[in-house]
């Protein structure tokens, strides 16, 4: 049995993600706490295998509470963190990557998400506890699957385009695909983003960032728009995608959007 400690400073919050946990097979809810220090005491009292963080905590940044946990111990002495949280900046995002965090889920969030990436947490502690001399392979599939599975944000089931799925093209991992998404999702509703801007603010290279924002494209996750100057090439701008009925248009720029790229010009 998978034991879990619940962290949110919201009471009725922390007895829904309970709830929910608790509906997951292999899943049961060793505690609930409502700040970082009662999650911290929690965690050394209670000695859970997997910590649901909150970010936004009354006392402690819960980035703070993520770095004690995965710093303060040996790796297999801590618990593992899934970060579920309302924060969507990219700063947040990859803080709690570089962190140790197993997964990132933004909310509000349906419950389906969670629960899913609990079922996969689960499969991937058993994997790797059934591993005893790992080939590259075996480490490439653990490391790999990461994603967010379908729905939001990188969370919370709507996202830069539907979520990661569980398989991704041979050179793209899970959790790349999540910091570039969360990039794009930390973008103002309309502005959108270069290659070059992502790479800026992921610290990814340029190639490696276009690369993901197309991927998102050719899912129908993301769209482009071609910003044109007054000379040189067109800019493409990636923006995540609308909900149906919010964009789109009618005429040929609205049968533009819909294959994924708008035209979009600096002057009349």
């Amino acid at each position: 049995m998978i034991r879990v400690l619940v962290v949110d400073d919201d009471f009725m919050v922390a007895r829904l993600h309970s709830t929910l946990v608790e509906r997951v097979p292999g899943f049961t809810v060793a505690g609930v706490a409502h700040s970082g220090a009662e999650a911290l005491a929690a965690v050394r009292e209670l000695r859970p295998d997997l910590v649901l963080l909150d970010i936004y905590l009354p006392d402690i940044p819960g980035l703070e509470v993520l770095r004690e946990l995965r710093g303060g111990a040996a790796p297999e002495e801590g618990p593992d963190v899934l970060v579920v949280t309302a924060a969507r900046d990219t700063e947040t995002v990859r803080g709690a990557q570089r962190g140790g965090a197993v997964q990132y889920i933004i909310k509000p969030f349906e419950g389906e998400l969670l629960r899913e990436r609990l079922r996969r947490y689960a499969e991937r502690r058993a994997a790797l506890a059934a591993l005893r001399a790992p080939e590259q392979d075996d480490v490439d599939r653990l490391f790999a699957d990461t994603g967010s599975g379908a729905g939001g944000p990188p969370g919370t089931g709507r996202s830069a385009g539907g979520g990661v799925p569980p398989t991704l093209p041979k050179g793209l991992t899970a959790q790349t695909a999540e910091l570039v998404r969360g990039t794009l999702e930390a973008c103002p509703e309309g502005a959108g983003l270069s290659a070059t801007e992502c790479a800026e603010r992921s610290g990814l290279s340029r190639v490696s960032a276009r690369r993901y924002l197309e991927y998102f494209v050719a899912r129908g996750s993301a769209r482009v728009t071609l910003r044109y100057g007054t000379t040189g090439r067109p800019e493409r701008r990636y923006h995540r995608t609308e909900p149906p009925g919010e964009g789109g248009g009618g005429g040929e720029r609205g049968r533009t959007a819909q294959r994924g790229v708008t035209p979009v010009t600096d002057h009349p």
